[in-house]
């Protein structure tokens, strides 16, 4: 009898038991960890001095995702154009959650909120969005439960950028290094370089702001 295991399988036992809607980051006491991909430029200037450049817009809305598997679809594995590049960036979740506090989800959902009336006037009142799309797996392949993407505007982009980031850290290598696992193959050695990232403590009230869900 072969008792060897499908980790995809495990995998997908595992996604059954997530909260549809649930943060889930690399994040320490202090600091959440969370991606974008740029240019070659800003990536390295990034990466070298732990900050964006001052020719680095503070004014557009930027988005970041505590996700690396849903970076990886949006990026390509850091192979798009003007995407080559995968930041690790660790801000303070003091910042990062003053920016859930205010944020406004990014199309109306009555779950969250009692009207589209209600909804509307949240949204011209706040520069921070909330987006809930699919979770990926290794093959970029949408799951049932979704991730959190949050598009930051006005004074979130500028905190973001000049008060709340700890560090930065290029780690476009590790996604060529994954994806060439998971080309191959070799899915548990590419699982296994992941980053570790676990269901991040949100309270009940700002919960209720971004729409998580428990279940």
């Amino acid at each position: 009898m072969n008792t060897d295991q499908d980790p995809t399988q495990d995998a997908a036992h595992e996604a059954a038991d997530i909260p549809n809607r649930q943060i889930r980051a690399a994040y320490t006491a202090e600091t959440i960890t969370v991606y974008q991909a740029y240019k070659p430029q800003i990536a390295r200037y990034a990466a070298a001095r732990g900050r964006f450049p001052d020719t680095w817009s503070r004014e557009r809305m930027t988005w970041v995702k505590p996700s690396f598997l849903w970076m990886m679809y949006r990026c390509g594995w850091a192979t798009k154009k003007l995407q080559e590049h995968v930041l690790a960036l660790e801000i303070t979740r003091a910042g990062f959650e003053a920016a859930l506090a205010g944020a406004c989800l990014s199309h109306f959902d009555s779950k969250v909120y009692p009207d589209r009336d209600t909804w509307g006037r949240r949204l011209h009142a706040t520069t921070v969005r909330i987006q809930w799309d699919p979770e990926r797996d290794l093959d970029l392949r949408p799951l049932a439960h979704r991730s959190l993407q949050l598009g930051l505007a006005g004074w979130a982009t500028r905190a973001y950028a000049d008060e709340w980031l700890v560090s930065v850290r290029d780690v476009s290598a590790e996604a060529h290094e994954i994806h060439g696992l998971v080309r191959s193959g070799d899915r548990a050695a590419a699982a296994a370089l992941l980053p570790a990232e676990r269901p991040y403590p949100v309270a009940d009230d700002l919960a209720a702001v971004i729409g998580a869900t428990r279940d």
